[in-house]
């Protein structure tokens, strides 16, 4: 098994304090801002920011989808790390100022599978998953400039 990693980044026209708020917020902006790849959305626990426990279903291709059941923490300002207890995947957002504006990176890492389908899983699900990302990166611009 190797360590499959996925990333997407953004600048988006917002202050670094807005941003962050909205990235932190799973109860109401989250929802906004995920794609059609995810799905059954909900949070049981917290809602804004550390401690917040969030679970939905990602649907990576028409066959693959996962269970994922994050808990949120914020080891440092500007930075949001979801460790999903159904799997080794941690998701972190950071946010750094640029100027005027953000710049969002997401990073997705998790163990693979071995032999050639960790092969295959290690060659294409980093795209697939930054095609989503910048889909969520696109709906978190909009809503961080409306």
């Amino acid at each position: 098994m190797g360590q499959v990693t996925a990333t997407a980044e953004r600048t988006i026209d917002a202050p670094a304090d807005r941003v962050r708020t909205l990235i932190a917020d799973y109860a109401d902006t989250r929802p906004k801002i995920l794609t059609e790849a995810y799905r059954d959305y909900s949070v049981s626990e917290g809602g804004t920011g550390a401690g917040t426990v969030a679970t939905w279903k990602l649907q990576a291709t028409s066959k693959r989808v996962r269970d994922v059941a994050a808990t949120v923490t914020e080891p440092k300002p500007g930075t949001i790390v979801e460790t999903d207890a159904n799997s080794s995947m941690v998701t972190t957002w950071t946010v750094a100022e640029a100027g005027d504006k953000s710049t969002v990176r997401i990073e997705t890492s998790w163990q693979g599978a071995g032999g050639i389908g960790g092969f295959f899983e290690k060659t294409f699900a980093p795209a697939g998953l930054k095609r989503i990302y910048d889909g969520v990166l696109d709906n978190l611009a909009k809503v961080a400039t409306a």
